[in-house]
């Protein structure tokens, strides 16, 4: 999922960004924010993905029982009407019977249709929601901690280029 992989980016970025020299007593960058919200969203997000994944089989399983019945209501109508065939009288019958028990199944399987697309367009919208309230919830402080965090990282930068300039200025001065 490219959620995820974009957690791993953002991680190994992270672990990867050099340490700075101790020239100072100035701290580096604190990654324990940025690391447990990634740990947050990492243990958000299965619980989601899950969910997704048992309304996709339940979506399959619901279908396949609904056509199952169809193929079987199918099936004992077209016993039922080959059964009437052998007399001329109840042929006519059988044929009247077995077209209205088709459209009964017809009927009932769209029936069962649309009752399953309702069922699983509510189960999508809540999740919808669900991740809606999620990127509400943790994607502004997310980006809000990393602006600061990346303000900070600006900041000690500076601090430390001003006193790498100041260092250099002291000892040029003092050759002089």
């Amino acid at each position: 999922m490219k959620v995820l992989e974009l957690l791993d980016e953002i991680e190994e970025i992270l672990a990867d960004t050099p340490r700075f020299p101790p020239l100072s007593q100035r701290a580096n960058i604190d990654t324990r924010d940025i690391m447990g919200i990634i740990e947050h969203i990492r243990i958000e997000l299965p619980e989601e993905i899950q969910q997704a994944q048992w309304i996709k089989s339940e979506r399959t399983r619901i279908l396949n029982q609904a056509k199952d019945e169809y193929e079987a209501i199918l099936k004992d109508a077209q016993q039922q009407a080959e059964a009437l065939i052998e007399n001329d009288d109840i042929t006519l019958k059988a044929k009247t019977r077995a077209d209205e028990l088709l459209r009964v199944a017809e009927a009932n399987v769209k029936e069962m249709k649309m009752s399953t697309y309702d069922y699983i367009d509510g189960i999508l919208f809540g999740f919808q929601e669900k991740m809606e309230h999620l990127n509400a919830r943790y994607f502004v402080d997310m980006f809000n901690d990393l602006e600061k965090t990346f303000g900070s990282v600006n900041a000690t930068l500076a601090d430390n280029r001003n006193e790498i300039k100041e260092m250099a200025y002291r000892t040029q001065m003092e050759s002089d």
